[in-house]
């Protein structure tokens, strides 16, 4: 598993939209206003993993065998400093709503990919936006993952 978030942080930095690629240790959590980040982001976490006891392997360390299935969280955000209203300029308006796109390119590169040599294919299965009252939009994609012999 420790070669999870890496793989990720290597497919994540070919997406040039992205300005900063990392493990997430809460840079948008507790530095408001000057966050350790540029804008747009991805920040990479392993958010949780079952395991289930798949038998015992005597040639393999450890012997006991587990089959993991991990939540993989993506967070996108973006710094949200322009107006969207119905009245406002359609490029101002395009501008404000890219954080989508950027979903959009994450999304492309991360779906279906095999995270590690032991492991299933990467596969969306949630979005969940995260509500803020500075100005940061941001997004939560939970990829799931499943590893074997582990």
């Amino acid at each position: 598993m420790k070669n999870i978030i890496p793989s990720i942080q290597t497919l994540l930095l070919t997406i040039p939209e992205l300005k900063y690629v990392d493990e997430d240790w809460g840079q948008l959590d507790y530095y408001s206003p000057h966050f350790p980040v540029q804008w747009p982001c991805a920040l990479i976490d392993i958010a949780a993993a079952n395991f289930s006891n798949i038998g015992m392997d005597k040639m393999a360390t450890p012997t006991h065998r587990q089959m993991a299935t991990s939540s993989i969280s993506l967070t996108i955000a973006n710094l949200k400093l322009t107006n969207t209203s119905g009245k406002a300029p359609t490029v101002q308006k395009t501008q404000a709503r890219s954080i989508w796109e950027i979903i959009d390119l994450v999304h492309a590169k991360i779906q279906g990919v095999n995270a590690n040599a032991t492991s299933g294919k990467l596969v969306r299965t949630a979005l969940q936006r995260i509500k803020r009252d500075d100005g940061v939009q941001v997004y939560t994609v939970i990829y799931s993952l499943e590893s074997h012999n582990v």
